[in-house]
C-alpha cells in the first residue's frame, strides 16, 4: 500500500510510546482508519493489518537507522495458561545505546548505569548462577564509583577518583526514571531487569561488552534464537543449552523429547536463568551424592561383656574404702 497520512499517524503514535502490543495497537489503528469514514471497531483490526503498517513504517524509518522490532517479554511469573504477549518497540539499530542516553543523562549518571549493567551481566551472571538482575537496594548501592586506589590520610580522595559517583538519592531517582522511560522493569519480588525494548536495543552492545571468547555471558534460546535473561538452562554448567519458559513447551513437542537442545542430556527443569536462579540451590552437574546401601554398611555387634550390677559396684566401692 502507498505510504500516506494514515501511516504517518501510526508512526507518530508509535513514537509516543516505548513499546506497543497488538492489543494496544488495535484501538490506535481503528481510530486512524475511522477518520473521514465509517467507524472501525478495534476488534476488527487484524494482526495482518497491524503488521502491514509496521512493515511500511520500517521502510520509512530505515534511512535513519531506526527499526521497529518485536519480542516476547521474559517474565518469571508467566505461565503456559497466561503466556506473555508479544511487544513491538522502536529502536536504534546502529549507535551505541550509552551514547544515546548521554544526550539525556550526565556522565556521572551514565557511569552509574554502566556499573549497574556490569553488576547484572557480569557480577550477578556466573557459570553456576545466571541471575542477570539486581535487587533495587543492590542497584542503589552502586551509586559510588570504585576508587582507583585506597583512600588514606596521606593520600586523600581526589576529584578525579570521585568522578562518576552519585548520591544514593540521585541513584534512586535515576532508577525510577529508567523504569518510567522503559529501560528497566521491576518484578514482583523487587528485582530490576531489562525490559523487552531495552533487550532489543541493547542486544548487540551486550554481546560485544560481555561475551568473551572463552566464557560468553550472553546466551541465546535454542528455539527462538533471542537472548535469554529469564528461562531455564541445561544441568551441565559447561553446556550452552538455554530455553525461554514460553518456548519450552512447543520446542519439546516438536523435538518429541525433553532433552537439552545442545548436549541432548535429559532436561532438568529446575535449573533457572534470571531471578529464580538466585534462590535455586542446584547441585553441580555430574556430582551425585552417594549413599551406602544398608546391606553394605558394617554391622555393629552388640557387646558380649556383661555389665556390672549396681550391687557389685557398691561392694567394690565399700572394699576400696576399707
Amino acid at each position: 500500500m502507498a505510504y500516506d497520512d494514515r501511516n504517518r499517524a501510526f508512526l507518530q503514535a508509535f513514537m509516543g510510546r516505548s513499546t506497543l502490543a497488538f492489543q494496544d495497537a488495535q484501538p490506535v489503528l481503528a481510530a486512524i482508519l475511522s477518520v473521514g469514514g465509517e467507524r472501525i471497531d478495534p476488534k476488527d483490526v487484524g494482526e495482518g493489518q497491524f503488521q502491514s503498517y509496521v512493515d511500511a513504517a520500517n521502510q520509512a524509518i530505515s534511512p535513519f537507522d531506526l527499526e521497529i522490532r518485536s519480542s516476547l517479554p521474559q517474565d518469571p511469573q508467566s505461565t503456559t495458561e497466561d503466556p506473555p504477549q508479544r511487544v513491538w518497540a522502536l529502536v536504534n539499530n546502529t549507535s551505541d545505546p550509552l551514547t544515546q542516553l548521554a544526550t539525556t543523562y550526565s556522565a556521572d549518571e551514565i557511569g552509574f548505569l554502566k556499573r549497574l549493567l556490569d553488576y547484572m551481566f557480569h557480577t550477578n551472571n556466573t557459570v553456576r548462577t545466571e541471575g542477570m538482575c539486581a535487587a533495587q537496594l543492590q542497584a542503589v548501592g552502586l551509586h559510588k564509583a570504585p576508587t582507583a586506589r585506597p583512600v588514606t590520610d596521606d593520600a586523600p580522595q581526589t576529584q578525579g577518583s570521585a568522578s562518576h559517583s552519585l548520591t544514593m538519592t540521585q541513584a534512586e531517582r535515576m532508577i525510577l526514571n529508567l523504569i518510567e522511560e522503559g529501560w528497566f522493569q521491576k518484578s514482583r519480588k523487587g528485582y530490576l531487569t531489562l525490559t523487552p525494548r531495552a533487550l532489543m536495543e541493547l542486544r548487540g552492545w551486550l554481546v560485544i561488552e560481555y561475551n568473551d571468547e572463552g566464557s560468553p555471558k550472553i546466551k541465546f534460546c535454542a528455539a527462538c534464537k533471542d537472548m535469554v535473561t529469564v528461562g531455564q538452562r541445561c544441568a551441565d554448567v559447561h553446556c550452552g543449552g538455554r530455553l525461554h519458559d514460553h518456548c519450552m513447551q512447543n520446542f519439546f513437542r516438536m523435538q518429541q523429547a525433553e532433552e537439552c537442545p545442545v548436549c541432548k542430556a535429559e532436561w532438568p527443569g529446575d535449573h533457572f536463568v534470571g531471578e529464580r536462579a538466585l534462590g535455586a540451590s542446584s547441585r553441580p552437574s555430574g556430582v551425585v551424592r552417594r549413599q551406602t546401601p544398608v546391606s553394605a554398611r558394617p554391622s555393629v555387634e552388640p557387646s558380649t561383656r556383661s555389665t556390672p550390677s549396681r550391687v557389685a559396684l557398691e561392694a567394690n566401692l565399700d572394699s576400696d574404702s576399707e
